[in-house]
């Protein structure tokens, strides 16, 4: 089991592409086919948090933002090896302090892990359905 006194927490937005590609890959997210469009969608993103093992990426979380309003969680990964042990919890909160002072904060979650995001404080929106225009494969 992964310790988690060895992970540290960072804000950046520049990364390889193998960076963004193994994690996304490491959860079978299709987007990590693209990892050129994955570091410009990180460095055009308002914020993004991460969480290393050393110079190994096993988590992030990045968020869109209108400035004053609103922000939309749009990622949230942490690599199958590294769940269990917290760092999804701590990435959540480095957001919800991030945002503090916005009326709102957004994300669309998986039915399988719509515990976790309640017990980190969302709430399930009552009669809202998420919608999607994508070209990538689930």
């Amino acid at each position: 089991m992964t310790r988690v006194k060895h992970i540290q927490y960072k804000t950046t937005k520049d990364f390889l592409g193998k960076e963004l590609k193994d994690l996304f890959l490491s959860v079978n997210w299709s987007s990590g086919n693209y990892p050129e469009k994955l570091v410009i969608a990180m460095r055009n993103s308002s914020s993004v948090f991460t969480a290393w093992d050393g110079d190994k990426l096993v988590g992030l979380i990045n968020v869109l933002d209108d400035g004053i309003m609103t922000a939309y969680v749009h990622y949230l990964l942490i690599m199958p090896e590294y769940q269990h042990i917290g760092i999804g919890q701590k990435l959540v909160k480095m957001v919800s302090e991030n945002y503090k002072d916005y009326l709102r904060i957004v994300l669309i979650a998986y039915d399988r892990e719509i515990g976790f995001y309640k017990h980190c404080g969302f709430e399930v929106g009552e009669e809202k359905t998420p919608m999607f225009i994508t070209s990538l494969s689930t």
